[in-house]
C-alpha cells in the first residue's frame, strides 16, 4: 500500500534484482521502475548498490552504472574484491549490505516509506530498526522463483511485499541475449 503525499526512498541491492530478475526471465528498465515509484509517493532518493571490478578493462555494468548515475539515482559502489577459492576457482567478492544498510538508517527520518528491492534475509534487522523509528518498509522480490529469491524472515518482517513477476508489465523488458550485466 502506497500514498501519494509519503515521502519514498528506493534503496536497490543491484545484484540481488538482477539476479531475481534473471529467475524471471526478463531484464529491468530502471527508467520505467524510477517512474512507476514517481507514481506512487514522493520519491526522494533512488539508491542503487554495486561492486566493481576496478582492474578490469571493461566492466559490463559500467554502462549502467554511468545511465544509473546520470538518470536520478544516487550511485553506491565500491571495489570488488577478487580472490581465489580452496577449489582454485576465481572468485569476486562485493557485499554492499553495510553501505546500504547505513544509508537506509540516515534517511529513515526523512522519509515516511522504503522500499527495498532485495530477499537477503540478513537485511532483516535493518527493518526491525526502520520499522521502530516509524518508517514502512516494502520489499520487492519474488517467491515465483525456484529456489525463492526471498528470505521467509524478510518477508514476513516487511509490511508489504511486492512480488517482483507483478510488476514485470510495469518495470520489465525481455532480456537481450548478450547482457550479462546487473
Amino acid at each position: 500500500m502506497f500514498y501519494r503525499d509519503e515521502r519514498l526512498a528506493l534503496f536497490i541491492d543491484g545484484s540481488n534484482l538482477y539476479a531475481a530478475a534473471k529467475a524471471l526471465g526478463f531484464d529491468i528498465d530502471y527508467k520505467l521502475l524510477r517512474a512507476e515509484f514517481m507514481r506512487r509517493g514522493k520519491l526522494l532518493r533512488a539508491f542503487y548498490y554495486t561492486a566493481l571490478l576496478e582492474n578490469e578493462e571493461y566492466s559490463p555494468i559500467r554502462p549502467l552504472v554511468d545511465w544509473l548515475n546520470y538518470n536520478g539515482f544516487t550511485m553506491v559502489t565500491k571495489a570488488a574484491k577478487e580472490f581465489t577459492d580452496s577449489t582454485g576457482r576465481r572468485k569476486v567478492k562485493g557485499n554492499m549490505d553495510i553501505e546500504l544498510a547505513v544509508d537506509a538508517m540516515e534517511l529513515a527520518p526523512h522519509v515516511d516509506h522504503i522500499v527495498l528491492f532485495s530477499g537477503d534475509g540478513d537485511f532483516r534487522p535493518l527493518l526491525e530498526s526502520l520499522q521502530r523509528q516509524g518508517v514502512r518498509v516494502s520489499v520487492v522480490s519474488t517467491i515465483r522463483s525456484q529456489p525463492p529469491m526471498i528470505a521467509d524472515e524478510l518477508r514476513r518482517q516487511c509490511d508489504n511485499f511486492i512480488e517482483l513477476e507483478e510488476l514485470r508489465d510495469v518495470i520489465g523488458r525481455p532480456p537481450r541475449e548478450d547482457a550479462h550485466t546487473e
